[in-house]
């Protein structure tokens, strides 16, 4: 009889403890069960740090850090931790590109050369004038070439370069003493006269005809903006864009940011990279946080709905029209629908089913940030690590998955 009373005390317990357990699971809100699985992604140990979020036009709906922004010193990746984002950073230039014209500094369909203090023209086709809005949808037919991998990538001075690689892939860091301006680069790079001229730096297409990504067409925007407002890229973007919006830890010159939250980058979790910089940072070199981020991504879809602030209704009008039609594409992604790749506005990129945003990867970064137009959520990815295998790639993919399965329950 005392046994069977202690198998009906133990079943009684066991009992209570599960409705504890079950209680406990259903107090957890959206937010704490999507932490909870990210984390078990990063327990993989893909990632040394990495920060995500997901807004709406409101504003942020959530945010978080997870993992180490420095492993060696144990500083946590917070979503205020900032490090460059790669080719995100376009989406940023698209639209400083449409306040310079909203401000009457330039036209889209202007040639490069009124601004420009060399001339650029495709050898296969002299005489044919390359136009801004060209470089923005990657028509221009100028395209990267070795000295993009070779010359463009800058270390930060005063920076313990001990055991640290001085070359990443094709990336090739090279010393401070060797920077030169973006004017300089871009005429050593684009001028018949420059000293790094080369044919390889066009395509064998006529300007406006075919896409061609190109990050030196990025560049080359910028500093036609610079031309022509009179301002330095930076300093354009910080009075138009960062301020206005909030945006107070961005920016593109990094000795004007607080060093103490940079994150290091990783090629992979166990080998660190140099600090560094590139010259043609606008193609690749927005310095900033997931919370920062997230301000501008909420602007984009308030704009894309007509409601944006740092564009007239017109100026958004023009970034978000698809510019391009098949025929400007040889081959065209139809499988990735987080491929930018597909149709082009202003520096921003269309996905086969709509997503817009951009996908950015540099050494030691990997970046995404695409909103659906037909729910006006957006999602937000920045990892300090970079990765070349499946499970770098489910592990990726996986977090960009959660995030879309609880975004629509964070918004209720």
């Amino acid at each position: 009889m005392k046994k069977v009373r202690l198998f009906f005390l133990f079943a009684a317990a066991l009992f209570c403890l599960t409705i504890i357990d079950v209680r406990t699971q259903s107090a957890l809100t959206p937010a704490d069960s999507l932490t909870a699985e990210i984390g078990k992604i990063y327990d993989r140990g893909v990632f040394n740090g990495f920060a995500v979020a997901i807004v709406d036009e409101k504003g942020t709906l959530y945010q978080q850090g997870f993992g180490f922004a420095d492993i060696s010193a144990g500083k946590p990746y917070t979503i205020h931790t900032i490090q460059n984002i790669a080719s995100v950073s376009k989406t940023l230039v698209g639209i400083v590109l449409l306040k310079a014209q909203e401000l009457g500094k330039l036209r889209l369909d202007d040639p490069i050369d009124r601004y420009l203090p060399f001339s650029v023209e495709n050898p296969a086709f002299p005489g044919e004038k390359i136009t801004l809005r060209q470089l923005a949808t990657h028509t221009s037919s100028i395209v990267d070439n070795e000295y993009y991998l070779t010359k463009n990538y800058i270390l930060k001075p005063d920076q313990d370069l001990n055991g640290l690689p001085l070359h990443f892939d094709e990336q090739v860091f090279n010393p401070q003493d060797s920077a030169v301006s973006l004017s300089t680069y871009l005429g050593n790079v684009l001028s018949v006269r420059g000293k790094w001229y080369d044919k390889s730096s066009f395509t064998a297409h006529k300007p406006g005809s075919m896409y061609e990504y190109s990050n030196t067409g990025t560049a080359l925007a910028a500093l036609v903006i610079e031309r022509a407002t009179g301002k330095s890229f930076a300093e354009f973007t910080n009075e138009h864009i960062l301020g206005p919006l909030g945006m107070h830890v961005s920016g593109w010159i990094n000795e004007d940011l607080n060093a103490s939250a940079f994150s290091r980058l990783y090629a992979d979790p166990n080998t660190p990279l140099p600090y560094y910089e590139l010259i043609t940072y606008p193609d690749g070199g927005l310095v900033t946080s997931v919370h920062d981020l997230g301000k501008f991504l909420s602007e984009l879809i308030r704009g894309y709905k007509g409601k944006g602030t740092v564009l007239t209704k017109k100026g958004y009008r023009e970034y978000f029209r698809p510019q391009l039609t098949a025929a400007h594409f040889t081959e065209r992604s139809a499988n990735n629908p987080y491929d930018e790749s597909y149709n082009s506005g202003i520096f921003i990129g269309f996905g086969h089913t709509g997503y817009i945003g951009h996908t950015g990867g540099d050494p030691g970064v990997v970046s995404m940030m695409f909103f659906d137009r037909e729910t006006g959520l957006g999602r937000i990815m920045i990892f300090n690590t970079n990765f070349s295998d499946k499970a770098g790639n489910d592990a990726f993919f996986g977090i960009w998955d959660l995030l879309g399965k609880y975004q629509s329950r964070l918004r209720r």
